[in-house]
């Protein structure tokens, strides 16, 4: 999963990318609007946390521009403001969840977790496919029944292809929720689907490259049954 942070606090940001990179995520941290927004035009994330008392202005601008140029990404804001029409006005604009500071960083994990579930359609932290499980909560993996080792990147590679199994996955946007605006090279993408792929052999589960498009995750097909003898 790929998060945008945007606060001015440089320690708070700091607090909140560590603790999101250690539970599995991709995580840009940016402290201005106008960053903000340029990032949100150049990608695509899954969650962002947003503060509302930001340099150059007030944190909602980017709430705002975001569900005017119909982004429904969700947005959970983390401000010190606790005034009733601050939280109105954000949840009017199109908010998913509002935090108020100071708050727990194991409670943001879980309105995190939630607000991601919500986001993909899924009842728990769990995520199936074939003999694959994923724990997104602990960021933990079986196939089969065995616990897969996976670092960080590795289980975010996984967690894109089994969310989105049997269909293409975009090159672009896998590089996107790997390694963010960090630069990268040609093939580093290769190196983690490749290691991946390792890492299935023999389960039946395959990664399916399709030149010009990106990879699909996919199970082996049953062949046709044949025509009984007349």
């Amino acid at each position: 999963m790929h998060l945008l942070v945007i606060e001015d606090d440089p320690l708070l940001s700091r607090s909140l990318t560590q603790a999101m990179t250690r539970n599995g995520y991709t995580v840009d941290a940016l402290a201005r609007i106008d960053d903000a927004i340029q990032a949100l035009r150049q990608g695509r994330f899954d969650l962002v946390l947003l503060d509302l008392g930001l340099p150059d202005g007030n944190g909602l601008e980017v709430l705002e521009w975001m569900r005017a140029h119909t982004d429904a990404t969700p947005v959970m804001i983390l401000t010190a403001r606790d005034a009733l029409a601050d939280r109105v006005r954000g949840l009017d604009l199109g908010a998913d969840d509002y935090l108020a500071k100071p708050f727990s960083i194991t409670e943001l994990e879980a309105r995190v977790r939630a607000l991601l579930r919500r986001s993909q359609q899924r009842l728990d932290n769990n995520v199936r496919f074939g003999g694959l499980v994923l724990d997104t909560r602990s960021a933990s993996a079986w196939l089969d029944g065995t616990a897969l080792d996976l670092p960080r990147r590795e289980f975010s590679l996984l967690e894109a292809l089994m969310l989105n199994a049997g269909r293409i996955v975009q090159r672009e946007a896998l590089e996107n929720r790997l390694f963010g605006f960090e630069a990268v090279g040609a093939n580093a993408l290769d190196v983690y689907v490749s290691r991946l792929r390792k890492r299935l052999a023999g389960s039946g589960l395959s990664i399916r490259t399709l030149r010009g498009l990106g990879y699909r995750l996919e199970e082996p097909r049953e062949p046709l049954a044949k025509e009984p003898p007349e």
